[in-house]
C-alpha cells in the first residue's frame, strides 16, 4: 500500500494556470475544460487560483466565480484546493468562508506577504483570526511556504503551535521553497500531516520520506507522469518505470522553466489545448514574444515524440 494515501490531503494536485479573456477577466469555458482534461491526465485535482493560477491579480468576486463556475460545470470540490489568501484577515475570511460552503477539499492560505521581516505571533494571529473568522468544524487548511515570492516563510514552530490550537482544521502544508530539507522536516515533525511538494522534482524523494504528493505547476502538463510516480513510487519492480516517468517530468519540468515561467507554462498550454488564448497573462506579467513561443512549441513537439516511445 502507498503510505502517502493514509494522510489527510495526498496524490498529485495541479496548481492550475487561469485562462484569460480579452478583457482580462478569467475566461471560465476555457478553465473548466481544462480542469476536466487534467483530471482525464491523472491528477487528483486542482490547486487553482494559487500563485500559478495569478491569484492576486483577480479580484475576490472574480476568485469566488471560477470557483463557482468550475464546480457549476461538473467538477467535483472535492478535488479542489483554492487558494484563498490575502494581505488582510477578513477579505481572507471571506474567500476561506465561500470555499468552505462551496464544499471543497481544503483551503491553501499564503501567510499575510506585504510587511516582512513579521513574527511567528503576527503569523500565529493572521492565521488563528481567519480560521476563528470562518467558524466553522468542516474547514480544511493547507498551509502555503514560498518564501521565494512571498518572502514571508512558516517556521516548524509556527506549524506545531497551529496544529495544537487547530487539530483537524490545518491538515498540511504547500513547501515551494524549493529546498527538499525543508519538506522532508515538515514531514518529519508532524505525524498525520500532508506534507506536499510545490515543485515536480522533489515529489519522488519527499514521497520516500513521508511525504503526502504535490502541488506543481508543471502538471498543467504533465499529469500523467506525476501520477505513475504517485501511484508507483514505493513498488520496487516498477522502479525502471517510475525513473522514466520521473525523467519525463524533469524535461517538461527543465522547459517550462526556459523563460519567465508562468507566462511559459501558459504558452505551453496554448499548444496543448490548441487555444490561443490561454497565451494571455495579467498584469505584471507580460507574454512571452512570438520567437519565444515558437521556441517553446518546437521543443514540444520533441518531448511528446520522446513521450510517445
Amino acid at each position: 500500500m502507498n503510505p502517502a494515501t493514509k494522510l489527510p490531503i495526498h496524490g498529485v494536485f495541479c496548481a492550475s494556470a487561469t485562462p484569460v479573456l480579452e478583457d482580462g477577466t478569467p475566461d471560465h469555458a476555457a478553465f473548466a475544460a481544462h480542469a476536466k482534461a487534467l483530471i482525464e491526465e491523472g491528477c487528483d485535482g486542482l490547486a487553482l487560483l494559487g500563485t500559478t493560477g495569478e491569484a492576486n491579480s483577480f479580484s475576490l468576486s472574480q476568485r469566488q466565480a471560477l470557483l463557482d463556475k468550475v464546480i457549476e460545470a461538473g467538477i467535483d470540490p472535492q478535488r479542489l484546493l483554492p487558494g484563498t489568501s490575502q494581505t488582510n484577515v477578513a477579505d481572507t475570511v471571506t474567500l476561506m468562508r465561500h470555499a468552505v460552503e462551496a464544499g471543497v477539499k481544503a483551503t491553501v492560505v499564503l501567510p499575510p506577504f506585504y510587511y516582512k521581516g513579521v513574527s511567528d505571533e503576527g503569523l500565529f494571529r493572521f492565521y488563528a483570526e481567519a480560521i476563528e473568522g470562518v467558524g466553522r468544524d468542516d474547514l480544511r487548511v493547507v498551509l502555503y511556504h514560498i518564501p521565494p515570492i512571498a518572502q514571508v516563510g512558516l517556521s516548524v514552530e509556527l506549524v506545531g503551535r497551529l496544529l495544537e490550537a487547530f487539530p483537524g482544521i490545518v491538515v498540511g502544508i504547500k513547501d515551494s521553497s524549493g529546498k527538499l530539507e525543508s519538506m522532508q522536516q515538515f514531514a518529519s515533525s508532524f505525524e498525520a500531516f500532508s506534507v506536499l511538494a510545490g515543485a515536480d522534482p522533489f515529489m519522488l524523494p519527499l514521497l520516500r520520506t513521508g511525504g503526502a504528493g504535490c502541488i506543481t505547476s508543471s502538471s498543467n502538463l504533465i499529469g500523467r507522469h506525476l501520477r505513475v510516480v504517485f501511484d508507483h513510487w514505493n513498488e520496487p519492480e516498477k522502479a525502471d518505470l517510475v525513473e522514466k516517468a520521473q525523467e519525463r517530468i524533469n524535461a517538461w519540468r527543465d522547459l517550462s522553466n526556459a523563460y519567465v515561467q508562468l507566462p511559459t507554462i501558459k504558452a505551453m498550454l496554448a499548444r496543448r489545448r490548441n487555444h490561443p488564448g490561454w497565451t494571455r497573462v495579467r498584469p505584471p506579467l507580460v507574454e512571452l514574444g512570438q520567437a519565444e513561443i515558437d521556441t517553446v512549441w518546437a521543443k514540444m513537439i520533441e518531448l511528446e515524440g520522446q513521450d510517445n516511445v
